[in-house]
């Protein structure tokens, strides 16, 4: 099936080309030049045929076309500004109509393919794939020490409206040094969302291995995080028996409302524990990071009394230095009365004050100092589902700042506990596993097994930066605390924007594209060669028709736009070879202008084997992966 969708995908751009020497093909006609042949695709002709004084070839390999007119050379000894029925034998005007058509015919043709996905009903797109909130922020980056947080909304990067996740992407590859972000922040006191104003530097991409992807500091757009109804959890899953149902949507993990796939696996990977607190009288939670004993300087005396609360609690089989605590000295009834001194000072501690009551972790009450040290060794999860009505177009953060979800997390380890509130329900306390105890065990061995190959890899990697940042990155991947979904998907939202607003999106990425380009912010190996195009278009034939339509669309108009830039080799430099003409009054030799085009051709040639190189590569990257 894939190699059909390859079929339609190399035809489709085939399409592309071929309509745009049809344009110029019509225009010759009309203006009265003599056309000798039209080619539909390249190489050796399987089928020749006359028509109309037109010698038509059709080709063995379906990519483009092309047109010959009659005077691009010297015809029967004569100069090709001497044929009347020739290119150069017409008018200046006659040339720029001939030249200016076949980008005319892609731009058009991009409208017209907008105009009937709009007319259509739009494409179903992910959540993820048109929203402006924040999914997920690196906590290193400028915007989150600025207080960004996900679910905070961008809604300009350089005055550019973001519509979508891929806009946090192109803005730090193609905005230049730096990057004025404009949006909305929520504001708990006053919990409404407030306008904020922030100029920023692109940074390398933290998850990215290959030096000169940049990234704002968002790393994704807020998506639904939902268990897909079709799925069924695994016998090892950690969810088994906790209450969450096929089509229940993960909104609420340990503290924090959940907007992305990304910002779910941080926290349960990220070392904290939630603990229900007592302060004057008022409960509230705070994730507080475990640490193991050896990392605080202890007292002998405190040493002496945490080791009666270890054999008290039976955790005997567990060297005292490396048993679980938070760093603060607990009084045996869970006080907290001030703060262990670290031996790494760079290591958190949390929001704690003496005074301080611990009544619970992760949900299970807690009386004692022993309960307390008992219950911190494993860390569980507490995990608030929300049931998706069908068909239901609720807002994506509606229940973040409702009623429900306040009222379960307000009770949660204390006596009067709510599991259940409105379409919320609280889940059993969950135990994550690693990536490797979910997996059965052939499905263990296949995964050691890549695991093994990954690292030979890593090891040819020449730069020790990027080495040692691919080295981090299996580890992690290995120790990886997973909730055990199958699957997790985001929700389908129907995307409709008008024609004019899609084709003006596209024009304003190729502007932007092109002038980062130019001004040496963006490297042009991450652009799409020919191969790359066809990649692409596969891609979306996958998806559905819509997509297809939406991306052959949008290849058009970078076609029908790129080939009006003013560069000799191109038909806006054919342009603007005519309308210098036509300024100046004195006409261009067919030499001179020979001249001026072939060094550009060969640049030209040279730049589309260097992105057909870089396309080769990541194809053979992903592969290899």
């Amino acid at each position: 099936m894939s190699l059909l969708y390859l079929l339609f995908a190399i035809l489709g751009l085939g399409f592309l080309i071929f309509i745009h020497e049809l344009g110029h093909y019509w225009m010759a006609r009309r203006v009265g030049m003599r056309v000798e042949s039209f080619g539909i695709g390249f190489g050796r002709p399987i089928i020749t045929f006359m028509h109309n004084g037109v010698k038509w070839n059709l080709c063995w390999l379906p990519f483009g076309g092309y047109v010959k007119i009659a005077g691009m050379e010297k015809e029967d000894g004569k100069e090709p500004e001497d044929i009347p029925d020739g290119f150069f034998g017409k008018s200046s005007w006659d040339r720029i109509k001939v030249a200016a058509m076949g980008p005319l015919v892609n731009l058009v043709f991009a409208f017209l393919a907008f105009t009937a996905i709009w007319a259509t009903g739009g494409r179903e797109k992910n959540f993820a794939d048109v929203t402006n909130k924040v999914g997920y922020i690196d906590q290193n980056s400028e915007l989150y020490k600025a207080g960004l947080r996900p679910g905070d909304i961008i809604l300009r990067y350089n005055n550019e409206p973001v519509r979508g996740s891929k806009a946090h992407l192109q803005a730090a590859m193609t905005a230049g040094a730096q990057i004025q972000v404009d949006g909305l922040r929520w504001d708990e006191k006053s919990q409404k969302y407030l306008p904020f104003t922030h100029t920023i530097h692109p940074y390398q991409h933290p998850q990215a291995l290959e030096s000169g992807i940049l990234t704002t500091g968002v790393l994704g757009g807020a998506s639904y995080v939902i268990f897909p109804e079709s799925s069924k959890l695994p016998e090892a899953s950690p969810l088994l028996g906790s209450g969450i149902e096929p089509g229940d949507r993960i909104l609420w993990v340990d503290g924090e409302p959940i907007y992305s796939v990304s910002e779910l696996s941080t926290i349960l990977n990220d070392g904290k524990s939630l603990l229900t607190i007592e302060r004057g009288g008022k409960f509230f939670l705070a994730r507080i990071p475990r640490i193991e004993l050896e990392d605080v300087k202890l007292s002998n005396q405190l040493k002496e009394e945490l080791a009666d609360w270890q054999y008290e609690a039976g955790l005997r089989s567990t060297k005292l230095s490396k048993m679980m605590f938070i760093a603060y000295n607990l009084t045996p009834d869970c006080v907290v009365e001030e703060p262990l001194t670290f031996i790494d000072k760079e290591k958190q501690r949390g929001d704690l004050q003496a005074g301080d009551t611990i009544v619970a972790v992760d949900g299970a009450p807690v009386r004692t100092g022993v309960e307390f040290l008992q219950a911190i060794q494993q860390h569980k999860v507490l995990v608030i589902t929300e049931k998706m009505a069908k068909g239901a177009n609720q807002s994506f953060d509606a229940e973040f700042h409702g009623t429900n979800l306040q009222q379960i997390v307000s009770t949660i380890g204390t006596r009067h506990e709510i599991t259940q509130k409105g379409p919320l329900t609280l889940l059993k306390p969950i135990q994550p596993k690693t990536r490797l105890e979910l997996m059965q065990a052939q499905d263990k061995q296949l995964f050691i097994k890549e695991q093994e190959e990954e690292k030979k890899l890593i090891q040819a990697i020449d730069d020790p930066e990027k080495r040692m940042q691919a080295v981090k990155f299996l580890e992690n991947r290995q120790k990886q605390l997973l909730l055990g979904l199958p699957a997790i998907v985001d929700q389908h939202v129907q995307y409709n924007p008008n024609p004019f607003q899609m084709f003006s999106d596209i024009v304003d990425e190729v502007v932007n594209t092109l002038k980062a380009l130019f001004g040496g912010y963006m490297n042009p190996k991450w652009l799409s060669g020919p191969i790359g195009i066809v990649q692409v278009i596969q891609n979306q034939w996958m998806l559905g028709i819509k997509e297809a339509l939406f991306w052959l669309g949008a290849i058009s108009l970078n076609l029908g736009m790129l080939n009006l830039l003013p560069l000799p080799v191109l038909d806006g430099g054919y342009i603007c070879l005519s309308l210098f003409e036509i300024v100046t009054g004195k006409r261009l030799k067919a030499k001179t202008i020979e001249k001026i085009v072939i060094p550009f051709a060969v640049a030209l040639i040279s730049f589309l084997i260097f992105l057909t190189y870089h396309d080769l590569i990541r194809i053979l990257t992903s592969i290899v992966k």
